[in-house]
């Protein structure tokens, strides 16, 4: 038997709506955190997306424009411009920490007769990397320079489109690189260098981190590539490290760093 009191109270308690909101929130807080937190992680992605992008378009226009005019009226590209141009897609990326999620490749892809050719030819000459990620999905996608004048190589040639003689002659010509009769890109969309010319072909791999952990997205490989026409009138003979104005390490894609 329920006593009076007992069933007053119950009463009371049955007619209360002073916790009613409370506890509609407490049982729909969680659905609406995991919502918003989803939001956020792919307005996140979608920013990071946009920022791999810009950086790519911004480090091929870069690297179309850079280098330093010789007495012939052409414009020597050296080691110290393509190393600069590297630094500021860095700089860009610091946000993302980009070299360190990620792994950044310019390729010099050229339609210019060399002396070893008898005709102009497709060729990736040289290419220069920058970033900590390696292996498939981040190392070049499309086409590996080597210093044979075959079709691109399954092993990086670092010397391949430099003069590697101490002695003061120049050997370049012994480097000639890789041929890309397609050019290079997806199949179906390469990219090709026009005749007498070169296009810097520059290629970015990046892992994203989430912002809340693996518990609603994954990390994702993010792609872009980007290619612009070499703006001057470039000597495509080699990569130039002259001793005296001046000389540096080169960004070769054998090597692995932020």
């Amino acid at each position: 038997m329920i006593s009076r009191p007992m069933r007053r109270f119950g009463g009371r308690l049955c007619r209360d709506r002073a916790g009613l909101a409370m506890i509609e929130f407490a049982l729909s807080a969680p659905i609406v955190l995991v919502i918003g937190c989803y939001g956020t992680e792919l307005a996140n992605l979608a920013l990071v997306n946009m920022r791999v992008s810009q950086i790519a378009l911004n480090l091929a226009d870069n690297a179309s424009r850079v280098g330093a005019y010789s007495n012939l009226a052409t414009q020597q590209l050296r080691e110290v411009d393509v190393n600069d141009i590297l630094q500021a897609a860095r700089y860009q990326g610091t946000g993302i920490n980009l070299t360190t999620n990620g792994r950044i490749t310019i390729s010099s892809l050229e339609n210019v007769a060399q002396s070893y050719d008898t005709a102009p030819v497709q060729r990736i000459h040289w290419q220069r990397c920058i970033g900590v990620k390696s292996g498939a999905g981040y190392d070049s996608t499309y086409g590996i320079t080597a210093t044979s004048n075959v079709a691109t190589g399954t092993t990086y040639q670092p010397n391949a489109g430099v003069d590697t003689d101490t002695s003061g002659n120049d050997n370049s010509t012994s480097h000639p690189g890789s041929l890309a009769p397609n050019g290079m890109g997806d199949a179906g969309a390469q990219v090709t260098a026009p005749g007498g010319a070169g296009v810097m072909f520059v290629e970015i791999n990046y892992l994203t981190k989430p912002l809340f952990g693996t518990w609603l997205t994954t990390p994702q490989r993010v792609h872009y590539i980007a290619s612009f026409v070499v703006r001057d009138r470039r000597d495509y003979t080699q990569i130039y490290n002259p001793v005296a104005s001046p000389t540096t390490q080169r960004a070769t894609c054998d090597r692995y760093g932020a």
